[in-house]
């Protein structure tokens, strides 16, 4: 019961940190300002073009695939991997289950398997080709280490040292429910759920952030229209708007 009350204040912990800094770097990416239009061109000239390309870049990453071909193909199975591997874990934190999550369960497997896959193509990028390890941080080195530890110890818990996942739903309902319940003290299951603790107190700091981050850069989501509307940014537009106030106050 001790292990089971340490990782639910833990989780608990991590959970609020996680929450409260992607609102705080969210909120700080909505506010800054963008005075200029400097779309990525040939970009679109309307909202709804905006927003097909936004798709494309979020469900295909478009960019990507244009730059390198190796670098889409790893980001993507380790994205949609890890996309699918999040909605099978689904089952530990509902009951009964959704339809739509035991529907998914036998593609979740394999889907651990290409996010594993794609991460190694991805360090393996940044030790072997030349201009991206030169501009490779230690941390980019450790993100990806932290990543491939996540998944490495899903599939060994899969398939080479079997956890009590009844226990393990209990335990995830408990924290759920604030009634917790005891965790197994299997080695690979700790190991795993401290890996996940880590990603969630540091992912708000990290280069990870990039995900919602996509959604405010002004390269993707402005219009290529500065022929047809004059862009003034809001800092702007509060200047421009009182030139009265401005002469009365020199």
């Amino acid at each position: 019961m001790l292990l089971g009350s340490l990782f639910a204040v833990l989780f608990y912990l991590a959970t609020a940190i996680l929450v409260l800094g992607l609102v705080s770097r969210i909120r700080r990416y909505a506010r800054t300002p963008a005075p200029l239009v400097i779309p990525t061109t040939p970009a679109p000239i309307t909202r709804s073009g905006v927003a097909a390309r936004m798709f494309r870049e979020v469900v295909f990453f478009e960019s990507l695939f244009k730059g390198s071909k190796w670098s889409w193909l790893f980001g993507w199975l380790f994205h949609f991997g890890m996309l699918i591997a999040l909605a099978r874990h689904l089952r530990y934190f509902t009951e009964p289950v959704w339809n739509w999550v035991v529907m998914i369960q036998w593609v979740g497997v394999y889907a651990g398997m290409a996010m594993f896959v794609g991460l190694a193509g991805l360090w393996a990028r940044r030790i072997l080709v030349d201009r991206i390890r030169y501009i490779s941080a230690p941390s980019d080195h450790l993100m990806l280490a932290l990543l491939l530890a996540i998944a490495g110890s899903g599939i060994g818990m899969k398939y080479v040292a079997h956890t009590d996942i009844v226990a393990v739903k209990a335990f995830t309902l408990g924290l759920i429910r604030f009634d917790w319940q005891p965790l197994p003290a299997d080695a690979l299951l700790i190991v795993h759920l401290s890996l996940v603790v880590v990603l969630m107190l540091i992912f708000p700091f990290s280069k990870l952030l990039h995900a919602p981050g996509m959604f405010f850069s002004p390269t993707r989501n402005m219009r290529d229209n500065p022929r047809e509307h004059r862009h003034v940014a809001a800092w702007a537009q509060d200047l421009s708007s009182t030139p009265s106030d401005r002469s009365q106050v020199s």
